[in-house]
């Protein structure tokens, strides 16, 4: 009776350490901050395609069907986007987007339309509706590897599927151009995304 008496004790004791100690750490602001994943490299600088991405933070999904675009949009998909975690963290509490950032776009086809804007009727109502995904593209903040685009490095590993498993880096005139031209803050579109933009 006493050993089972002494063993409760003890975890009853450990648990109001380890309360005390992770209720103190919020309350002066130590908490530790997100383990960030960083851009992999192979040797010859082809970025291997990024782990565990759906687990990331979701920013949104615009989308460019083919049939609003003349039947020929550049990407007549849903552009499902998401962020680093812990990169993320850093642009809240900074306002910046940190050396490393990784934005990944995964690429996803809309269903067969049944109309001629390319919209379909499901019991939601009409619209436009995901289908196969489709490939995806990935953005790198790094301002001395991608000095000639500005600091961030533009990769697709494929417009189809399976996704490659890594991919070179494009030239300016393929992705960073646009950015640099339209995007609102550091080569990023954060006006389509809330998360970004507040």
């Amino acid at each position: 009776m006493r050993i089972r008496f002494r063993t409760a004790a003890v975890v009853i004791a450990s648990s109001a350490i380890a309360a005390t100690l992770f209720f103190g750490s919020l309350k002066n602001g130590n908490a530790q901050t997100a383990t960030r994943y960083l851009p992999e490299y192979t040797a010859d600088g082809q970025l291997l395609l990024p782990k565990d991405w759906h687990h990331w933070v979701y920013l949104g999904s615009p989308l460019t069907p083919n049939a609003l675009n003349d039947g020929h949009a550049n990407f007549p998909e849903f552009h499902n986007v998401y962020i680093e975690p812990g990169s993320y963290e850093i642009y809240m509490k900074t306002g910046q987007f940190p050396e490393g950032t990784i934005f990944f776009k995964e690429l996803q086809l809309t269903l067969p339309g049944e109309n001629q804007d390319g919209s379909r009727t499901e019991p939601s109502g009409r619209g436009y509706f995901p289908g196969p995904f489709n490939g995806a593209d990935v953005t790198v903040k790094d301002s001395k590897r991608f000095a000639e685009t500005n600091g961030w490095g533009y990769f697709n590993f494929n417009h189809h599927e399976p996704k490659a498993p890594m991919a070179k880096v494009k030239a300016k005139g393929e992705c960073a151009y646009c950015h640099i031209a339209s995007a609102k803050k550091d080569e990023v579109w954060t006006q389509f995304y809330p998360l970004l933009d507040k």
